[in-house]
C-alpha cells in the first residue's frame, strides 16, 4: 500500500462497488479524516433496467452511502451531470469522426483527478483517493507510477493522461492488493459491496452497447458502403459509427476468409474490411503527450542533433500487452511522438491512448492521431 505517514483530510470518490469501499475502509482504518463522495452522471436509467454490472445508478449511490455510513465518515452526492454531459458528447463526436474514443481516461483527467480535486480544495482536503489498482509514491517532489500488483486488474493506462500535479495529491490503496485480498477484507469487515459485481467500463452506457447510445441521441450516421484496401466495393453499412478499428463481427460481409475493420472514413462513409495481417501496424502518431515523473529529452539515446528518442513498452488499448517500441520526439510538433514498434501490432485505433511503460512503471503516454498499416501498399498492388 501506498505510505502516508502523516494523516490527511481526503476526499474519497466512492462509486458503491467494493473497490472503493475497501479503499476509503484502509484509509479510515489508518486515521485519515474521509469525505466520500458519489459522482452522479446524470444519466436517468430505470433500476429494473440497469444491469448487475453497472455504476453510477441510484442503487451505486445509496450502496456508497451506506458504506460511508458504516465507516462513520460524511458523505455527499454531487451532480456532474453536466461534466458528463460534456464527457458523452466528446465520445459521440468521436464516433463521428472515425476514431475509437476512450472515455475512461479522460473521465481520470479531467473528472476523478480534476473536478474531485477542484471539490477537494472547496472541503479544504488535502488529496483524492479512489480505488484505481495502480501504484503511486513520490520521488524528488514527482510522482512515480506504477501498474498495480494484480496485473489482471491493473488500472495504470488509464491513468495515462492524468498531470503529475493532480498525481501528487492522489492516494491509490488498493494498488499493492490482489483483487481477491480486497473481496476477503470487504468481508471481513462487513462492507455491503464485499460482493458486489465489477461494474462495466462505460458508466454512461448502461446497455454495454454504445450503439444504442448514439441511437438515443439520434446521432446522425455516416452510411455507405464496405470496401477493401482497393476501393472495391463489398457491400452497404448503416454508419461507420457502428464499427471500430480490429472489429472482427458484426459487418456480415462472408467470403471464407475472416474480415477486420481495418480502417474508417466517415467524410465518404467507407468502413475499409481486410485480413487479420491488414490489421497491423508498424509504427503511429500521438500528441498530447504527458509525462510521469519521466524527462524524455533527458532520457533520449540519440546522437546530437537527432530528434529525442528512447525505448519503452507501449500498450496501445487497456486489454492490450504493452509492446517493446522506440519512442520519437517530433521535434517541429511539440507534445507529438511517433512509436516505431518492434513487431508489428493489431488493431492500433486514433483515439485510444498509448501508455508508455518500463516495465512496470508509467512514464506517461498520448493520445493515437494515427497508424501506419504494415502491408497497405502491398495489398494495393496486389489487388489493382
Amino acid at each position: 500500500m501506498d505510505s502516508h505517514p502523516n494523516q490527511e483530510k481526503v476526499v474519497v470518490a466512492m462509486s458503491g462497488g467494493v473497490d472503493s469501499s475497501v479503499a476509503a475502509w484502509m484509509l479510515a482504518e489508518e486515521g485519515h479524516e474521509l469525505v466520500g463522495l458519489f459522482m452522479r452522471n446524470g444519466v436517468k436509467v430505470a433500476e429494473e433496467d440497469v444491469p448487475k454490472k453497472s455504476c453510477c445508478s441510484v442503487g451505486d449511490a445509496r450502496d456508497a452511502r451506506m458504506v460511508a455510513a458504516r465507516l462513520e465518515i460524511p458523505f455527499q452526492a454531487v451532480d456532474l451531470g453536466s461534466e458528463f454531459g460534456n464527457l458523452i458528447q466528446f465520445f459521440i463526436d468521436e464516433y463521428g469522426r472515425g476514431r475509437t474514443p476512450n472515455p475512461c481516461a479522460l473521465c481520470n483527467r479531467d473528472l476523478k483527478f480534476g473536478r474531485l480535486l477542484e471539490f477537494a480544495d472547496e472541503l479544504g482536503c488535502e488529496a483524492v483517493a479512489t480505488g484505481h489498482y495502480a501504484r503511486i509514491h513520490i520521488e524528488d517532489g514527482r510522482p512515480i507510477l506504477r501498474r498495480g500488483v494484480d496485473h489482471t486488474k491493473d488500472q495504470s493506462y488509464q491513468l495515462f493522461s492524468v498531470s503529475e500535479e493532480h498525481l501528487l495529491r492522489t492516494r491509490l490503496p488498493l494498488g499493492g492488493l490482489q483483487k481477491t485480498e480486497v473481496r476477503a477484507m470487504a468481508s471481513k469487515v462487513g462492507l455491503k459491496t464485499a460482493k458486489k459485481p465489477d461494474s462495466q467500463e462505460i458508466c454512461f452506457v448502461p446497455s454495454n452497447d454504445y450503439r444504442v447510445l448514439l441511437a438515443e441521441r439520434e446521432v446522425a450516421l455516416h452510411p455507405g458502403y464496405f470496401v477493401n484496401r482497393a476501393g472495391k466495393r463489398l457491400g452497404k453499412h448503416e454508419g461507420t459509427e457502428h464499427f471500430t478499428i480490429g472489429q472482427r463481427r458484426g459487418h456480415g460481409i462472408g467470403g471464407g476468409t475472416p474480415l477486420f475493420v481495418v480502417d474508417l472514413r466517415p467524410a465518404v462513409g467507407e468502413v475499409v474490411l481486410g485480413t487479420r495481417e491488414e490489421c497491423f501496424s508498424s509504427s503511429m502518431i500521438a500528441d498530447d503527450a504527458n509525462w510521469i515523473g519521466f524527462d524524455p529529452m533527458k532520457e533520449s539515446d540519440a546522437a546530437p542533433g537527432e530528434p529525442a528518442r528512447f525505448e519503452a513498452d507501449v500498450q496501445v488499448r487497456y486489454h492490450h500487452a504493452a509492446a517493446k517500441a522506440t519512442v520519437e520526439l517530433l521535434p517541429d510538433e511539440p507534445g507529438t511522438f511517433r512509436v516505431h514498434f518492434h513487431k508489428p501490432q493489431s488493431a492500433v485505433a486514433p483515439g485510444q491512448g498509448a501508455a508508455i511503460y518500463r516495465g512496470d512503471r508509467l512514464l506517461g503516454g498520448g493520445w493515437i492521431r494515427s497508424a501506419q498499416p504494415v502491408i497497405e501498399s502491398t495489398v494495393l498492388e496486389a489487388e489493382r
